[in-house]
């Protein structure tokens, strides 16, 4: 996969993406968020949109406050994992904003103000339902060709699909569905803006079906565990790494096992 990369981003203050939208990325970095969380400033009127709060951490719930003025319209989260939305009910508390997220929550502690549907339109963006990283995953359809990708496509990374939140066939499902759009620019929860993304999301596509028909191939000479999987498959060293290719692993499997191509035998899988 050939990955973008980014330097070292400016701590505290935004960095203007195009005009009217600009992002400040927290500082969670991490070798699961790269340089941090992107939060995302929309210009709205008088005030802005954010998407994506961010981590819990009052620093940098005081970045987006100082950045806006306070002038908050609307919170808007792309999915419940806690490095996206652990400042949103600061960032509510303090302006008084109301938050959009997608209908069914996965987090039970957070129920958004108003809810969203695959197709609703709010704030001037299509909601594009895309489980797979998460179950709630919704990534925005915005003007111009832009389109806010979240986690479900980075432009540094591939996404993380660990079971049971994350389910591989509807990461699969959401991939075919960006290729079907024309979008021009995504703007990822993680790294810097990825321009033309259509080949990027084919490729992103290609590898994990090359992975699958790696991890079925496997199975056919013999049971394996995940973790016998990934010491065949994977040549991550650090534990981090390892257990997220654990979880991509598994991810598969069950995939594989719903389209009745592998199955459990006691506590192996194995070749249907």
């Amino acid at each position: 996969m050939a990955f973008l990369t980014e330097p070292e981003p400016p701590r505290g203050r935004p960095m203007e993406v195009v005009p009217g939208i600009s992002r400040i990325v927290a500082n969670n970095p991490s070798l699961m968020t790269y340089r941090g969380t992107n939060t995302y400033l929309i210009e709205d009127g008088d005030g802005f949109v954010v998407l994506d709060p961010g981590p819990d951490d009052a620093g940098h719930l005081d970045d987006i406050l100082r950045a806006t003025g306070g002038a908050v319209s609307a919170i808007v989260l792309s999915h419940t994992h806690s490095d996206h939305l652990g400042a949103t009910a600061g960032l509510k508390a303090r302006t008084g904003a109301k938050t959009y997220a997608y209908h069914l929550s996965a987090d039970d502690a957070f129920i958004p103000d108003i809810l969203l549907k695959d197709g609703d339109t709010a704030l001037g963006m299509t909601a594009i339902h895309t489980p797979g990283h998460a179950s709630d995953h919704l990534c925005f359809a915005f003007r111009d060709g832009i389109l806010f990708s979240a986690d479900h496509v980075m432009s540094w990374s591939s996404s993380i699909v660990a079971p049971p939140g994350g389910d591989m066939a509807d990461y699969v499902a959401s991939l075919r569905l960006m290729l079907a759009r024309d979008d021009s620019l995504y703007l990822p929860g993680h790294g810097p803006p990825l321009p033309n993304p259509q080949p990027y999301v084919a490729e992103l596509l290609e590898h994990r079906l090359r992975r699958e028909n790696a991890i079925a191939d496997a199975l056919k000479a013999g049971p394996l565990g995940t973790w016998d999987l990934v010491d065949r498959l994977y040549s991550q060293t650090d534990p981090w790494l390892r257990r997220a290719a654990e979880r991509n692993v598994a991810a598969h499997l069950l995939k594989l096992r719903d389209e009745g191509r592998a199955a459990v035998s006691d506590e192996k899988w194995i070749s249907v």
